[in-house]
């Protein structure tokens, strides 16, 4: 919200600087952004009058001209600007003056001197070399009632400033000068001066009908018809001054009288062409597939989502946030329809922005407008125009369909002493409620007093109690409270040992080679159901933009785009990971401090590792990652716990190159390479190989147990056992380790696999040879040639009934 200071000093003037009215503004929680001064520093500067032009003797381009500054002689002026002309009255900066800095970032001096030849006494300056706008197509023309010789700094009061206040969504009472007036007022006890609104007596009968078929979108429909108007008359100077300070481009006056009001009253309108609207007016929800060209020349595509005003033909506004070209006034305008309107805010929120812009009006109504004087803002409209564009006004249709109600807060005296946490007796708050303007009524209760409060129409923040305690402390003034420190005792958390941190997780994926990232948790509905097969994704009621719709489910769509966002800056070996939470539906939750009912929220870390699987080097031959690269990653994340992979499928990964990850019997994660149909689909030219795990999993870590040394020394026998090809690696290790040797076998590792090319004896061609190196130990004593033949024996006798495998001949 910007504005000058002197706009608002007419509504409310109170006894302070400049500055310490923006500190005040700060720290009542309206936070003033920046301070900027109308124009920079100037100084010799006066209003001029151009009493003869003739052409420079030696220059096509510049003319000599004779000008009238108020000095008491006339001087003689050359200037170069293509507008300059008997008559007119310009700034005109005398011998001495000082113009602000060029782009050297030098003062730029007035000195009396010549221009090819001929003498020059000032100069005339226009808009840009004040520094006052950024147009340069010639002189700055003053009105013709300029006063002769009077300081231009006074004249065109630009020894202003201009206040840019960062409001929070909670305070759309403040968007506009006169709300901004009624909190200095209130914090101040300065008087608060209103603009005066009196009716404008009708003169014409004409009407057009409305009807509001949409309770939910509107709740209060003002209207008027004004015949005879003219659009080509001029916009005051003074309104297009002000506009222009609030960064509003003049258009036209009865657009300009339009947005005049927005910014003074906050009431934002919208002007039709009454000649161009076919019979009577509608009030409804767009349907689906309909059309409207808006005034910024786009045309959109509604749908039962949004509202609009329509005629018996076509649409012809989104209501509440623009109009529409086919209804749009212009120079042959004679007659308007004047429209003020109450929309919900819950209707108009988030319509603009579907559409890619946002406009004033929307940036009010769905934070909310103050519905209670939507017919005197339309009169304040209506008298405006009335004395700027002249015309004839018609009567007031005022259709009042549901307004919003204030429902009664009860302030508790103590509940407010202890929150802000000073004392604060029973005088202040009601004298801080008296200031802004919120009725009230006092009850005892007990040993309490309670404060029963009805908000005014236009505080739509006004909720709960909390609310009205933050009023009580913002106008007595945060700078009263008391500075004293905590008293809380501070008891550090001793994290459990057989637990580690999420930080520490990090450390450990980051010591693998992978680069974390920090994706958002909207992602666009077409990754979950490619990613995590979820056609049913929880849905984002007000997405920040239009691709980022729902919640994930699975980071891996979020990688999946890092990936193609670091192929598309030529990266060829990506290794990337992010920690963060997904979002499923699950009925078994219940609501709790960090909990929302229906919905579970569990943190995941999910890696990806694409390209070569170690840097260029010489020593090692080039390969791309695999399944197995990065599956020892995931045993690495998760040791000293033992995992295991069994084969699955995903949505996500290739059919017969993904495992889920177990951990104690339990599904922890899954890994596995990206799906050839993903693949094609999001334009990869390798599969990238992706792990998700859970991270409460790697946060826990085995206590370290204590054991002695081992006293005898192991015994390694190889074994080369014949199993058929589909038989599993795992099986074969489960049935050694599981064979009953009285504990003697300690481990056994696969070392070898061996499959003949061409037909062998004693080997099928679906057979194949696994050679596995066998530990064996006794603590107690040392093992002898027989011991370890029979549990050899006994090895082979378990492979044989768990899979079917013998020893190679």
């Amino acid at each position: 919200m910007q504005f000058p200071e002197s706009w608002l000093r007419s509504f409310c003037n109170p006894d302070l600087t400049t500055q310490q009215l923006a500190d005040l503004l700060t720290m009542a929680g309206l936070e003033v952004e920046e301070l900027d001064p109308v124009a920079p520093p100037f100084t010799g500067v006066v209003v001029g009058h151009v009493l003869e032009v003739s052409k420079h003797p030696d220059a096509d381009r510049l003319n000599v001209c004779k000008v009238d500054a108020g000095t008491g002689s006339i001087l003689q002026i050359v200037c170069g600007a293509p507008n300059v002309r008997p008559g007119i009255k310009v700034p005109c900066a005398t011998v001495g003056a000082e113009l602000p800095p060029g782009a050297d970032g030098k003062v730029f001096k007035i000195k009396l001197g010549k221009l090819r030849g001929v003498e020059s006494q000032g100069m005339l300056c226009s808009a840009r070399e004040l520094g006052i706008s950024e147009e340069a197509n010639g002189l700055h023309i003053l009105p013709e009632d300029a006063p002769l010789g009077q300081n231009i700094r006074d004249y065109l009061k630009l020894d202003d400033t201009l206040f840019t206040l960062k409001l929070t969504p909670n305070l759309a009472h403040c968007l506009s000068v006169q709300g901004i007036a009624r909190e200095v007022s209130a914090l101040t006890g300065a008087p608060l001066t209103l603009p005066e609104v009196a009716p404008v007596k009708p003169t014409i009968d004409a009407t057009i009908p409305v009807k509001v078929d949409a309770p939910d979108l509107c709740g209060r429909f003002v209207g008027r018809v004004i015949q005879g108007v003219n659009p080509q008359a001029k916009t005051p100077d003074w309104m297009v001054e002000r506009l222009a300070r609030c960064g509003q481009r003049p258009v036209s006056p009865l657009v300009d009288i339009s947005n005049y009001v927005m910014f003074e009253l906050g009431q934002p309108s919208h002007v039709f062409d009454l000649d161009k609207i076919h019979g009577g007016l509608t009030v409804r929800w767009a349907k689906a597939g309909e059309t409207l060209k808006l005034l910024n020349g786009q045309t959109v595509t509604l749908d039962e989502q949004v509202g609009v005003i329509a005629d018996d033909n076509q649409v012809e506004s989104l209501a509440g946030v623009m109009g529409g070209d086919a209804t749009a006034v212009g120079d042959d305008t004679r007659n308007v329809y004047l429209e003020a309107a109450f929309w919900w805010p819950s209707a108009i929120a988030g319509r603009a922005r579907r559409y890619n812009f946002s406009t004033d009006a929307s940036h009010r109504f769905e934070r909310g407008v103050d519905a209670a004087p939507t017919a005197d803002y339309l009169e304040r409209i209506t008298q405006l125009i009335l004395d700027i564009c002249g015309g004839q006004a018609g009567p007031v249709v005022d259709q009042v369909v549901a307004q919003p109600k204030r429902e009664p807060v009860t302030l508790r005296l103590s509940r407010a002493q202890r929150v802000i946490g000073m004392p604060v007796t029973l005088a202040q708050c009601q004298q801080v409620f008296q200031r802004l303007g919120l009725s009230y009524s006092t009850q005892a209760a007990g040993d309490d007093t309670h404060l029963i409060v009805t908000p005014p129409s236009w505080r739509f923040d006004l909720q709960i109690e909390e609310d009205l305690i933050e009023e009580v402390v913002r106008v007595i003034g945060f700078e009263q409270l008391p500075k004293r420190a905590p008293k809380a005792p501070v008891v550090s958390r001793v994290r459990p040992e057989a637990q580690r941190g999420v930080y520490a997780v990090r450390r450990s994926v980051a010591q693998r080679g992978y680069q974390e990232t920090i994706n958002f948790s909207f992602v666009e509905e077409r990754w979950e159901a490619d990613f995590a097969g979820n056609t049913q994704a929880i849905r984002v009621l007000n997405p920040i933009a239009s691709q980022l719709s729902v919640m994930r489910s699975t980071l891996i769509g979020s990688l999946v785009e890092v990936l193609r966002t670091n192929l598309a800056r030529k990266a060829d070996r990506v290794r990337v990971f992010e920690l963060g939470r997904v979002f499923k539906r699950d009925a078994s939750v219940q609501d709790g401090n960090q909990t929302v009912a229906g919905f579970d929220q569990p943190v995941r870390v999910s890696g990806l590792a694409y390209g070569p699987a170690d840097a260029q080097q010489w020593g090692v031959s080039a390969r791309q990652v695999d399944f197995f690269d990065v599956k020892g990653d995931v045993e690495a994340l998760l040791a000293p716990r033992q995992a295991t992979f069994v084969a699955a499928e995903h949505p996500a990964f290739h059919p017969g190159r993904c495992a889920n990850v177990l951990v104690d019997g339990a599904v922890v994660g899954v890994v596995g390479e990206l799906h050839p149909k993903w693949r094609q689909a999001y334009d990869l030219p390798q599969a990238p190989v992706l792990f998700e795990l859970d991270a409460q999993v790697l946060t826990q870590r085995a206590v370290p147990a204590f054991t002695s040394v081992p006293k005898m020394q192991s015994v390694f026998r190889d074994l080369a056992l014949v199993v058929t090809d589909t038989t599993p690696h795992d099986a074969v290790i489960a049935a050694i380790t599981g064979a009953k040797t009285d504990g003697l076998v300690r481990g056994a590792r696969l070392f070898d696999i061996y499959k003949p090319k061409a037909p062998v004896a004693g080997m099928a061609d679906n057979e194949r040879s696994l050679a596995v190196r066998i530990e064996m130990r006794d603590d107690e004593q040392t093992l002898n040639d027989e011991r370890i033949d029979q549990c050899i024996k006994q090895v082979i006798d378990a492979v044989g009934q768990a899979v079917g495998g013998r020893v190679r001949a």
